[in-house]
């Protein structure tokens, strides 16, 4: 089952006892945030949850299937994700 942004402010607001109104607007402004950095080329870095970072793809020559006609595919930026120690450890838990 996946968690959306609303089920994680619900029970923020709740566990917190705040309004769902501003763990809204925290939750969002905390996400525009990381976006920010990431478009400037930085990494981010959260102690033991884990490394927010872009990555460059390099340019390439592709094909289209259906033609076989030769196209160019640009570089790209790719926001990457590594997990931090105590989130891997938490995820291996019941195994």
């Amino acid at each position: 089952m996946a968690t959306t942004k609303k089920n994680l402010i619900d029970r923020i607001a709740e566990s917190t006892g705040t309004k769902q109104s501003l763990v809204k607007r925290v939750v969002q402004q905390f996400f525009e945030e990381i976006i920010a950095e990431l478009a400037k080329g930085n990494r981010l870095e959260f102690r033991d949850f884990g490394v927010f970072e872009t990555r460059t793809t390099p340019p390439r020559l592709a094909q289209n299937p259906r033609t076989l006609k030769k196209v160019q595919v640009p570089a790209k930026r790719r926001a990457r994700f590594r997990a931090g120690s105590v989130m891997k450890k938490r995820l291996n838990v019941s195994l």
